[in-house]
């Protein structure tokens, strides 16, 4: 397989709909680097995948005017964004389009766009973390025969149930950054002082 080719078609959905609670502040739109953290969550999945499903939710229509002109990202509105992540990846699924799709969070702005190259070379017929058993990690790289059950699985279900029925492959991947997300004060400090 040539690992410098980019698929066709690649869908990577992305959960940001969330009050960022534990924040105490919309994680999302604070500054990171020249972007916000959301900004570069979506550039490094485009780096790799062909089109980002943005849901969003709280302060959703601030998101819908950011990227409406973007082609590359299709925004998504979850009503229920309230009753937990596993809603909002419900309805970015439902607009997949390819034969896998990734599924990452927006408040992940460090995660390598090689690390998306690297989980899809390793895909087959089971779901694909970057990172071990015990630490799984994101990116996560889902084959299209779990779609349905996403879709048909109740609004408070859990993806980790879904996905684990299943056989899983971990690529056990030496990257802090898979595992990284920005979701206490600290969480941020911690970040913006690494990226300066």
């Amino acid at each position: 397989m040539d690992k410098s080719l980019r698929p066709e078609r690649l869908d990577c959905v992305m959960p940001a709909a969330g009050l960022s609670s534990r924040m105490g502040d919309w994680k999302l739109m604070l500054p990171y680097q020249q972007y916000t953290i959301l900004d570069a969550s979506i550039e490094n999945a485009l780096s790799f995948c062909r089109r980002v499903i943005l849901v969003v939710g709280y302060r959703g229509a601030e998101l819908i005017e950011k990227y409406k002109d973007d082609p590359r990202v299709k925004i998504v509105v979850n009503e229920d964004y309230k009753a937990g992540m596993f809603s909002s990846i419900q309805q970015g699924v439902r607009h997949v389009e390819s034969d896998y799709f990734f599924i990452t969070h927006g408040d992940m702005p460090c995660v390598p766009p090689h690390i998306f190259r690297e989980v899809w070379f390793e895909r087959g017929g089971c779901t694909v973390f970057p990172g071990t058993a015990v630490r799984p990690g994101h990116p996560v790289l889902i084959p299209c025969r779990l779609k349905n059950m996403v879709l048909n699985a109740n609004i408070h279900a859990s993806m980790k149930k879904i996905i684990f029925r299943y056989p899983v492959k971990y690529l056990g991947l030496d990257c802090d950054e898979i595992y990284l997300d920005v979701d206490t004060p600290q969480a941020y400090e911690e970040l913006c002082a690494v990226s300066h």
